[in-house]
């Protein structure tokens, strides 16, 4: 048995009861932990991660799947790894060493975080090994720590990097781990990073709220992030702006609409004026994922009435009937055509001027699907 014991790596056992992992679980920190060991120590009052004695504002417990099922592989292969293993796993621990410990400067970490995203762009093959480690939680809360009121470059690297890790690794993750970010002064700091960082810190971010929102395990995230009036204010802003930022940003709004409470927050916040403005440009590539999204919100009467209210509200929707290039969006169309145009002569009004009719006549002589046709059959009857 002492020789068993002796042959088990160091990844492989708990840091408090140096046992090898039988529940292995992960705190913000990164850390890892055998679940039995970090509860008692945890009930004994203690606020702080044992390892790096960092003080947990969130003491929720990640399951680490991925080393449980290593464990067993090692187990499964009579406790022998090939050499190959320990070649690619020690020098990852090195650098989440230089990236967790106080003595570290911003420097050094700045660099360890370099190497982290070389490794994931050019070698993805070590991106289980990095998850294994418990890179993905440490890594968030790097990312997501006081923010640096001034801004510095070097701070926007970091942070610029932390986050392109954080995307690359989450396939290979738990979820679980994005609700750290349901602590307050984590979630203020992915508004103020959305608010005054960087084009690729904001299609991040935007990427990242895309799978908060995808998964049942963050819902309760998606549904807080949805209760953030300044933030939601944001995302709507960037849709109009004419940059590269503009179409993560229709995506992070269609993931978050998987909520009906979201989207009435997100109406409020100009989403309508937003999408007419997106739509209206003809050369955006997500014209139809934005008409999609109008279609989703015109169930709440506000929205109606703010895309009747707007000059080239109704325009926008008309155009999106029949393009030429492709008949994406054109079924959303109709149908958000149907929805404002049922109850208001406004409306009807706006969408002949527009010429809806010679869009839906081109549309029935068009090669879209006999579901649309139909439609487009009603709302010429409506008419």
């Amino acid at each position: 048995m002492r020789e068993v014991e002796m042959t088990v790596p160091h990844l492989f056992r708990c840091p408090i009861s140096l046992d090898l992992f039988t529940d292995p679980v992960t705190l913000c920190t990164g850390q890892t932990y055998d679940r039995s060991s970090i509860e008692k120590w945890l009930a004994a009052g203690n606020l702080t991660c044992p390892v790096t004695m960092q003080k947990l504002h969130d003491p929720s417990l990640v399951p680490n799947h991925n080393l449980r099922h290593l464990i067993q592989q090692w187990r499964q292969m009579d406790h022998r790894f090939g050499p190959d293993y320990f070649t690619a796993i020690d020098p990852l621990v090195s650098l989440k060493h230089c990236l967790q410990s106080p003595q570290s400067t911003f420097q050094e970490k700045l660099e360890a975080l370099q190497k982290i995203q070389l490794l994931t762009d050019q070698t993805p093959s070590t991106n289980p090994f990095l998850i294994q480690i418990g890179f993905l939680p440490l890594l968030l809360q790097l990312s997501f720590q006081m923010v640096d009121p001034e801004f510095s470059q070097d701070y926007m690297n970091f942070v610029e990097q932390g986050l392109t890790c954080v995307l690359k690794l989450l396939p290979y993750g738990e979820l679980e781990s994005l609700n750290m970010l349901k602590q307050d002064s984590k979630l203020e700091s992915l508004v103020v990073l959305f608010e005054h960082g960087s084009i690729i810190m904001k299609q991040s971010l935007c990427h990242l709220v895309g799978v908060i929102s995808s998964s049942s395990s963050t819902r309760e995230l998606c549904a807080m992030i949805g209760k953030h009036p300044r933030f939601l204010n944001l995302i709507v802003c960037i849709v109009n702006q004419n940059n590269e930022a503009s179409e993560t940003g229709i995506k992070a709004i269609s993931a978050l609409c998987c909520l009906e409470s979201n989207r009435g927050k997100l109406v409020q916040q100009g989403l309508i004026d937003a999408l007419v403005t997106y739509i209206l440009n003809s050369e955006r590539s997500l014209a139809a994922m934005a008409m999609a999204i109008l279609e989703q919100v015109l169930g709440i009467e506000r929205a109606k009435e703010a895309l009747i209210k707007n000059p080239n509200g109704v325009k926008a929707v008309v155009k999106m009937v029949f393009r030429v290039s492709d008949h994406e969006g054109s079924e959303s169309a109709v149908n958000s055509l149907m929805m404002v145009c049922r109850e208001s002569l406004e409306a009807r009004e706006k969408a002949i001027v527009a010429g809806v009719l010679t869009q839906l006549l081109l549309l029935l002589q068009s090669q879209c699907n006999g579901r649309t046709k139909t439609k487009a059959t009603t709302l010429l009857k409506l008419l």
